[in-house]
């Protein structure tokens, strides 16, 4: 709390007795309140004391009037500004733009590739107001996968993504404050499937020989076709290339 303005160091007065300095009166604020004292000699001083609890976030700034009267008749007064200037206190904790943060990003971006952004905010300022980024609760592996920027609270990847191997992560960060003050939240990255497997192609079983004389329909091969990826993009459809050999007679 600062004060300036020298009213509450109290006011030189060269008349004396009665003409003298007798009060001291406050401008109207619900905050600070006036107490008048005595010295030892006699003169009256007063002292500007906080009533109620006073919120920098609210109102950084008090503008006061304090008037000096003697007891004259007519009695004389002078008034002089008081500015109270509130100080930040690190009272606020950061807050999240979201409890849970959702983004789905395809497999196989290249690494360094943006994911996301988190932000959080303080109603502090300066110092108290600076916040730091950090993953909480999660393996070193997801660790190496994706990168956070302390500062900028920006995710990216940290290495290849691959959906055949893991398809969701989901990652808790912390922002903190310049003191003490922390707020969570969790990332959840769903991971998108690309086209980037080939199908493959067994034979389950399949007959060496086949009697020229075999029935139309007879099974000759059982095929099997399996794909790596997901929904369309693993969807297989087979198609049969080659030369049929057949013979004619005239």
């Amino acid at each position: 709390l600062y004060y300036s303005g020298g009213a509450a160091q109290g006011v030189a007065y060269s008349d004396v007795g009665v003409n003298s300095l007798q009060q001291y009166y406050l401008s109207h604020n619900p905050h600070f309140s006036l107490i008048q004292k005595e010295n030892p000699d006699g003169s009256r001083y007063p002292e500007l004391v906080v009533k109620t609890p006073l919120d920098r976030e609210e109102q950084s700034c008090h503008h006061l009037v304090l008037t000096a009267v003697d007891g004259g008749d007519p009695a004389r007064s002078c008034t002089t500004q008081i500015e109270v200037v509130v100080a930040d206190a690190n009272d606020n904790a950061p807050v999240f733009t979201q409890d849970m943060y959702k983004v789905s990003v395809p497999e196989n971006l290249p690494v360094g590739s943006s994911v996301l952004r988190v932000t959080a905010t303080d109603l502090d300022e300066g110092v108290n107001a600076e916040i730091t980024y950090t993953f909480i609760n999660i393996g070193k592996a997801v660790r190496q996968l994706f990168k956070l920027d302390s500062t900028t609270g920006e995710l990216t990847t940290g290495g290849v993504l691959d959906f055949e191997e893991r398809q969701s992560y989901t990652i808790g960060v912390e922002a903190k404050d310049g003191g003490r003050h922390t707020a969570h939240c969790k990332v959840q990255i769903d991971i998108l499937d690309e086209n980037d497997n080939a199908p493959e192609i067994t034979l389950d079983s399949e007959s060496k020989h086949i009697l020229e004389d075999v029935k139309l329909g007879t099974v000759v091969a059982l095929i099997k076709t399996y794909d790596l990826d997901s929904g369309l993009n693993g969807e297989v459809f087979c198609q049969l290339k080659g030369h049929y050999l057949y013979s004619s007679s005239a």
